[in-house]
């Protein structure tokens, strides 16, 4: 929440005051164009939604996040002054930690990393305020399609557990298109739910960790950077 405050910070001293000599408007024409393409970097902290099997022995929770990336090209198509249609596939790459604790609050297993390599196709609506001078807010919604290349971990200690390759999230968010002298910035945070339980239940040699998840969504926070 400490980034996020930041953020919002650095984002609204851009916000023109009233009272200003007005600036000269970088790329007028931009949004005016019905097709144009860009591409996106960004960072992105991939969690998890547990529920657990009750009643059981174990339980499973998440530790803290750490810090991924993704890579996407962006294509915009424009259906009117305040609305866009956004495609914009790539690749992510990040990973989750889980701990596993009996009834007791007590550690059993713990610093189990599950990497996960998705192919994702998100499908976006975007609504755009009025620009105000190089500076437009806006919001985001729509859904993503996500393949994980890279779903198990099978460790030493007999800890496996297996997910589902696919997943089909929720996403929204908000950002700023940011006009320069020759391209438009847009800095945009987002989250992304997962939809489906990813869990895989499937007979294994030690099926007491896997059985202790009865529910599993994906939960991603994206911080990008769109390039247009």
């Amino acid at each position: 929440m400490k980034q996020l405050f930041i953020i919002l910070i650095l984002i609204s001293s851009l916000v023109p005051i009233k009272g200003q000599k007005p600036r000269p408007l970088n790329e007028p024409n931009h949004d005016d164009r019905p097709i144009h393409f860009g591409f996106c970097l960004g960072l992105n902290s991939m969690s998890f939604v547990v529920r657990p099997s009750y009643p059981d022995t174990l339980v499973a929770d998440v530790s803290r996040p750490s810090l991924g990336f993704h890579i996407q090209v962006v294509s915009n198509y424009r259906l009117g002054n305040y609305f866009d249609l956004r495609f914009l596939p790539g690749v992510a790459f990040g990973q989750r930690q889980l701990n596993f604790f009996d009834n007791h609050n007590k550690l059993i297993s713990d610093k189990h990393k599950l990497e996960s390599n998705f192919l994702e196709f998100p499908l976006l609506l975007k609504y755009k305020a009025k620009r105000l001078d190089n500076f437009r807010p806006y919001l985001i919604t729509g859904g993503n399609v996500r393949y994980d290349l890279a779903k198990t971990f099978n460790q030493d200690d007999g800890v496996y557990i297996d997910l589902k390759n696919f997943d089909v999230y929720y996403e929204a968010g908000t950002g700023v298109d940011l006009y320069l002298s020759y391209f438009k910035l847009s800095i945009e945070l987002k989250i992304s739910y997962g939809l489906l339980n990813v869990i895989n239940k499937r007979s294994t040699s030690n099926p007491e960790f896997q059985n202790s998840i009865e529910k599993l969504n994906s939960k991603i926070w994206l911080l990008s950077f769109h390039f247009e």
